[in-house]
């Protein structure tokens, strides 16, 4: 299984970006974007069944971020805009079963880290005011 993560770089506050992730390997439940900052623990960012008729967002990006999926080429999107200073983090995309580590997961649980069972390298996203 695998998941690449690309398009992240330098945009102004108020710009927008797409980050990628291709997926291989296998096919998922669902699957979630997550970002971290330094001595911060990994905040979720959006999330949606492997369907697509279910997505989930913190009001943080709700709004701004928006999580979609290529069926064609199994690749998930995150359109990102109206981007803030305090989006700057390195953004993960992470992918799950249901299933992870003797626990069963549900889609009101897609926000939480531990609900996934792969994990993409994570690509640099910096918002500059």
């Amino acid at each position: 299984v695998q998941l690449q993560a690309s398009g992240g770089g330098l945009v102004q506050a108020g710009g927008s970006l797409r980050l990628s992730c291709a997926a291989s390997g296998r096919t998922f439940s669902y699957v979630g974007w997550f970002r971290q900052t330094p001595g911060k623990e990994r905040e979720f960012v959006a999330a949606m069944n492997w369907r697509g008729d279910r997505k989930k967002y913190p009001d943080s990006v709700k709004g701004r971020f928006t999580i979609s999926r290529d069926n064609v080429n199994n690749t998930v999107y995150l359109q990102m805009s109206r981007l803030k200073p305090e989006d700057t983090a390195v953004y993960y995309c992470a992918a799950g079963t249901g299933y992870v580590s003797g626990t069963d997961y549900s889609s009101s649980q897609y926000h939480l880290a531990e609900a996934y069972n792969y994990w993409g390298q994570g690509t640099k996203v910096t918002v500059s005011s």
